[in-house]
């Protein structure tokens, strides 16, 4: 399995950017779907995250401006990003929940990280 995450670029405070991670492989199911970021010398950062069963949550700080949702595309996760600010800034990664094959063990597979700044 391979994720494949883009979208991220440059974008003036209060723009907007949609980040897309796309898993292709052999895949059974998919549990759930997150959006982490990290910045240079701090700790990844979980910043929104989707069950299969559609409910979502997500970080304090990013609440009401961002959305985690799926569906335009199979095993596609999709990060809809308003009103950015420039502490939004950092590395954006995805991070799912794979099952490969029927009975068979549920894993965690990442994207390769994608960058998102926010000039003010």
């Amino acid at each position: 399995v391979q994720l494949q995450a883009s979208g991220g670029g440059l974008v003036q405070a209060g723009g907007s950017l949609r980040l897309s991670c796309a898993a292709s492989g052999t895949i059974f199911s998919i549990n759930a779907m997150n959006w982490y970021r990290q910045v240079p010398g701090k700790e990844r950062e979980l910043v929104a995250a989707r069950t299969s069963g559609g409910a979502t949550n997500y970080a304090h700080y990013v609440k009401g401006r961002f959305t985690i949702f799926s569906g335009y595309a199979e095993n596609t996760v999709y990060l809809q990003m308003n009103s950015l600010k420039p502490e939004d800034t950092a590395v954006y990664y995805c991070n799912l929940q794979i099952r490969r094959v029927f009975g068979g063990k549920m894993r965690d597979y990442w994207g390769q990280g994608t960058q998102v700044t926010v000039s003010s």
